[in-house]
């Protein structure tokens, strides 16, 4: 048999979202950084992407990652994040699939019972703490760069449900914050659908009437997200609150979603509602948790911000060798509306 591509994935799921990792079959990508990495195959490569996460070999409630040689002196690897309509430069549940994947298959050596990494993401360096025992990562904690908030109440006009109250922070993604209170939402999985489609319309009408750009990196993306949280309380004395990200084209991250649990963290220290090195247990539309702290405060720019830190858990269940047949039709993949909200839109 002849194929015109084939490329190896290791399955990966971190507390129920998928982050599938490419390990073979890829090639090298030119540039200096993850960041540059990111942006030659957005813009020369995205064939890629489509390929991997469009059906039939996709589906929705999919990302991806490409594992790549770093040439940061204190990176043991990089790694570029492909969800379904972009790349953002950071996501905490893809990271902790990574790690796991880095140390489960065995392209970096695991030390028992903590094995120290650094990881360069297009964002930047994310140490990593791993807690292995007999071979299996059971806990992966990541140290996000610096989180902060762009706007505290800010009100947007949404079409057909009128003026939103939201806040915007960035976690490594540009989020809309909600309370999903607001619309009678309890974060459950029978809101899912509601949830998404009301997601979708809150973060198009944030993106359009609020600025959000990075005052370091003005390249990195505005507005992309919409996350809904349900207020924190106290659980055996430890604060705990539950959310869910929309991700586009509009489905709920099944995780706690690690940068949005960043933007989250934020804005409730911009509130005074939690506390330098305080725990926070964060959980999400199918109840599967992050444990989470601050871990010192910092500025980007002029902006205040934090040093978030999130730790969840990955779990491998497939190996996979993905191929190309010269002859097939959908070279390029499908998304068709049953699913995929916004059809065929890549």
């Amino acid at each position: 048999m002849h194929f015109t591509r084939s490329v190896q994935v290791v399955g990966v799921h971190a507390e129920g979202e998928v982050g599938n990792v490419i390990v073979g079959g890829f090639g090298p990508v030119p540039g200096e950084t993850m960041f540059d990495k990111r942006n030659y195959l957005a813009r020369d490569r995205d064939w890629m992407r489509q390929l991997i996460l469009s059906e039939p070999r996709g589906q929705v409630a999919r990302n991806a990652n490409i594992i790549l040689p770093s040439n940061h002196p204190e990176a043991d690897a990089g790694y570029v994040i492909m969800e379904s309509i972009e790349y953002p430069v950071m996501s905490g549940s893809n990271t902790i699939c990574v790690a796991t994947v880095l140390l489960e298959t065995g392209m970096l050596p695991a030390e028992e019972p903590i094995t120290r990494l650094t990881l360069e993401s297009p964002a930047g360096l994310i140490p990593l703490e791993c807690q292995v025992n007999d071979g299996k990562v059971t806990s992966v904690r990541f140290t996000n760069q610096p989180a902060f908030v762009y706007h505290l109440d800010a009100t947007v006009e949404v079409e057909g449900v009128g003026p939103v109250t939201v806040d915007v922070a960035w976690g490594g993604m540009a989020y809309v914050i909600v309370d999903a209170r607001r619309f009678g939402m309890n974060i459950t999985p029978d809101e899912a659908r509601d949830i998404c489609d009301l997601g979708e319309r809150l973060k198009i009408a944030a993106a359009e009437q609020l600025d959000a750009v990075h005052p370091v990196n003005p390249d990195f993306p505005g507005i992309t997200i919409c996350e809904f949280t349900l207020p924190p309380e106290r659980i055996d004395g430890v604060l705990t609150a539950k959310n869910t990200v929309v991700v586009s084209p509009g489905r709920c991250d099944r995780s706690p979603c690690g940068t949005g649990t960043s933007a989250r963290l934020a804005v409730m220290h911009a509130r005074g509602e939690i506390a330098v090195g305080e725990r926070f247990i964060h959980t999400s539309i199918i109840d599967s948790r992050f444990d989470c702290r601050i871990e010192s405060e910092t500025t980007v720019g002029n902006v205040p911000a934090i040093v978030p830190s999130v730790a969840g858990q990955a779990w491998i269940t497939d190996l996979t060798t993905l191929v190309l047949d010269p002859s097939d039709p959908y070279p390029s993949g499908y998304r068709l509306t049953d699913t995929w909200p916004v059809g065929l839109s890549l």
